[in-house]
């Protein structure tokens, strides 16, 4: 269905201040400048010296004071002037062929007041040629006398340099300047043009003809300058950051670039015009072309009629993959692919201006219905110029888009198999959210009451936008995407992450995950405790956020991770060291169904998912997620991988760090370690640590069946002292320090339980030694004094050596 180009009046001019006076030089004077300011809400008018009063006039759309200025005769008018793109007030530079430069600003009181003068050409005998505005920098182009940088003998062609400085608001009425940096030494005289991120630099009439077939795009963003030459189809790209002190020699420059200069004619250009996608331009023959901001050239399209000659007028502009030009008062607009005509309008008037839309995140509520089409000013008044929608194409209202975009939401969520529609989210009292809305979009709430409701949101969307325009522009880019990430990873996480949601959070964590994890970083509030842990003061349903969206034994589809999975990942890759205290954190978290509790996989499980395969996984990050999860059977796996690694020292370490509330597990993991402790002696400089982790219910009788559980089998027949370069074997003296632990843990003060508690026990003197003699069998009657020593009820041999 073919599209409908419409030419609709905005305004008839009088609802700007001073509408007489700007219809007036509109009307009168076809060659005046016209500007627009970045909101839309100013219009500035600049006659070329010698005009009749007044040479600048910059009226306001509403109630506030138009500025308007005259020079007398002998005192030169500004050479151009531009809007600043300040967002908090309106502002303007007034540059004169001198290098005298004022900067005026309004909003501080009623009307325009100056704020700052300044000469751009201190030494003196320089003259300004062209000027442009790029982002925040004024950039000129000056023609130097001869003897100046020591340009003594040099060509009067190349006795030009093309220099800037910053342009940046300094509270509510001041102005900082930066200091002077020169892009181009011994230039020819160049034309400047800038878009929202590139300055254009071309060759005008009085540009030496060798090198007139040459121009320059200069993209602050990137620091790089292009040099084109289109008739040639030849580009070269070169460095040029002024901030790491580039600058170039023109000729220099040329030289070391092949081919360039080949002898060809200069362009003959009718009209220039900067675009967000490069440089259009005019030739005479009527044929429109594209430099691309990569250096590249193309033709868009040919118009039915071409300008004739240099007097008359010519503007293009270009909206949604439209070209429109406007020659005296015709109005062509052309498809940007295939250069096809798609629709011509034969104006009223041949003084017709295109303006520069609106900077994004910039527009008022008025200036957004124009969004999408391009505005035309004339003395008539204000027009858009725009596509319009195909008859029969139904365009659904507000309301209707609220409750089919709540269907969608709300299917996702029900368990119900029945399809919900828009007539039943209308009328059914369960569903208020969307019935509220509506209502607002309907007009039934106040403006001022939604305005207040909605002033942080609507705060944050314009820093946003903003945020998103600096961006556009090319300036600051690293600093500008990671505020960008950031400022979508904190509107993430104030959604259900669903679906879209969590798929656009995956995207942005692989893009850019460092500025992603410090946007979670700040909304969990996460600060170290200086004891190598981590602290939390985020509230409960943004825990609930983290550790929910995962379901035991299923794996997130599409190799989409939840969010938990997400930030495990992450700190993987940034940080390993805190990603098992952040864990730890983690399970302190939680409720019902979290995740950290409840009836999926533990959260060191899911962790552990993330780091890969256990082949592949790091063996450290896996131990001390296993440590910190305080789950039995995960510390007990850990242990037994520290045991077979032999790192005693960190296997009791964490065992003794188990408090009283685990005695079991204390338990098991002393009975690991002393398995370990009975067949070999790697373990007896860590006995005082064990002894510590020995349980205080373990009796000697099961202390000694459990060493002799593990105790090695003897193949040889003992002997008193070990074979050389054999291990020795357990000693009694080694195994009574634990032999002690166990007995005087609560040694009971009434019968014997134990047939070894006795050996413990020091009966203060030593016994009486007994008599020599042969081997005899000790008997009680005739011994009174060995009976008191003998236990009851045991018999001993004693044997003469003597």
């Amino acid at each position: 269905m073919k599209r409908m180009g419409t030419l609709r009046q905005l305004s008839d001019l009088s609802h700007f201040s001073g509408a007489a006076r700007l219809r007036e030089l509109l009307a009168a004077d076809p060659a005046v400048k016209v500007r627009c300011s970045p909101d839309g809400r100013h219009l500035l008018l600049l006659r070329s010296p010698g005009a009749p009063c007044p040479q600048l006039l910059v009226a306001v759309r509403g109630s506030d004071a138009e500025l308007e200025r005259a020079w007398p005769a002998g005192h030169p008018s500004p050479l151009d002037a531009f809007f600043l793109p300040w967002p908090a007030r309106p502002a303007l530079v007034l540059v004169w062929e001198s290098g005298l430069a004022e900067v005026w600003g309004a909003g501080v009181g009623p009307g325009w007041r100056l704020l700052r003068s300044t000469e751009l050409c201190p030494a003196g005998g320089a003259c300004v040629v062209a000027v442009a505005v790029l982002r925040g920098r004024l950039v000129w182009c000056e023609e130097r006398q001869a003897g100046a940088e020591g340009q003594l003998g040099l060509p009067a062609a190349f006795s030009h340099c093309v220099c800037f400085r910053t342009l940046e608001p300094n509270g509510e009425g001041g102005t900082n300047l930066g200091r002077t940096h020169v892009l181009l030494h011994h230039c020819p005289s160049f034309g400047l043009l800038a878009s929202r991120k590139d300055l254009f630099l071309v060759p005008t009439a009085t540009t030496w003809p060798g090198v007139g077939h040459v121009l320059l795009t200069w993209s602050p963003g990137k620091g790089k300058v292009m040099v084109v030459a289109p008739c040639l189809g030849l580009s070269h790209c070169k460095s040029l950051n002024p901030v790491r002190g580039d600058t170039w020699d023109f000729r220099t420059l040329l030289r070391g670039l092949p081919g360039l200069l080949s002898p060809m004619k200069p362009l003959t250009v009718h009209t220039w015009a900067p675009t967000p996608q490069g440089l259009l331009l005019l030739d005479f023959r009527g044929t429109v072309s594209l430099v691309q901001t990569h250096g590249g050239t193309r033709t868009v399209g040919t118009l039915q009629e071409a300008p004739v000659g240099l007097a008359g007028s010519a503007a293009l502009g270009t909206f949604h993959g439209t070209l429109a030009c406007v020659l005296g008062s015709t109005l062509e607009l052309l498809d940007m692919g295939s250069g096809q005509l798609l629709e011509r309008k034969v104006l009223s008037t041949d003084r017709v201006h295109l303006l520069a839309p609106p900077a994004p995140g910039m527009e008022d509520e008025e200036e957004l219905e124009t969004r999408g089409g391009l505005r035309l000013l004339s003395a008539l008044g204000l027009f858009r110029v725009g596509w319009e929608a195909p008859q029969g194409l139904e365009v659904p209202s507000a309301e209707d888009l609220v409750f089919e975009e709540a269907c969608e939401y709300y299917q996702r969520r029900s368990l119900r198999g029945a399809q919900l529609t828009p007539e039943e989210l209308k009328h059914n009292s369960t569903f208020r959210a969307p019935q509220a809305l509506a209502s607002i979009l309907q007009g039934h709430v106040s403006p001022s009451t939604l305005v207040t409701t909605l002033r942080a949101e609507l705060r944050d969307y314009r820093a946003l936008d903003q945020l998103k325009a600096h961006l556009v522009a090319g300036d600051d880019e690293e600093a500008g995407w990671t505020e960008l990430a950031e400022h979508e990873v904190a509107r993430l996480l104030r959604t259900e992450l669903m679906g879209d949601q969590l798929v656009q959070l995956n995207t942005v964590f692989q893009a850019l995950p460092t500025a992603a994890w410090g946007a979670v970083l700040r909304a969990l509030q996460l600060q170290p405790d200086g004891n190598g842990r981590l602290r939390s003061h985020a509230p409960p349903d943004v825990w609930k956020k983290v550790l929910g969206g995962t379901s035991a034994g299923k794996e997130p589809p599409n190799g989409i991770l939840p969010l938990f999975e997400l930030l495990c990942q992450c700190l993987c890759r940034l940080e390993p060291r805190w990603l098992p205290p952040f864990v730890e954190l983690a399970q302190q978290q939680g409720g019902p169904g979290w995740g950290a509790g409840g009836p999926g996989l533990p959260l060191y499980r899911r962790a552990l998912a993330v780091l890969g395969e256990e082949e592949t996984r790091s063996e450290a990050l896996e131990l001390e997620l296993l440590l910190g999860s305080g789950r039995p059977k995960a510390v007990l796996q850990a242990v037994g991988q520290l045991v077979q690694k032999e790192q005693w020292q960190r296997a009791l370490e964490a065992g003794l760090a188990l408090g009283p509330s685990s005695p079991l597990l204390r338990s098991e993991i002393f009975k690991l370690l002393l398995a370990e402790f009975a067949q070999h002696r790697r373990l007896d400089a860590y006995l005082p640590h064990l002894r510590r982790l020995c349980p205080p219910d373990l009796t000697p009788a099961e202390l000694l069946l459990l060493i002799r559980t593990h105790l090695p089998d003897e193949l040889e027949p003992p002997t008193p002292f070990p074979k050389p370069g054999t291990e020795p074997p357990l000693t009694v003296g080694l195994l009574r320090a634990l032999l002690e632990q166990t007995g005087a843990q609560g040694r009971p003060l009434g019968p014997v339980l134990s047939l070894y508690e006795d050996i413990l026990c020091d009966p203060g003197t030593p016994p009486p030694t007994p008599p020599r003699g042969p081997m005899t069998t000790l008997q009680t009657s005739d011994h009174p004094v060995l009976e008191a020593w003998a236990p009851s009820g045991q018999g001993l041999c004693v044997t003469d050596t003597g």
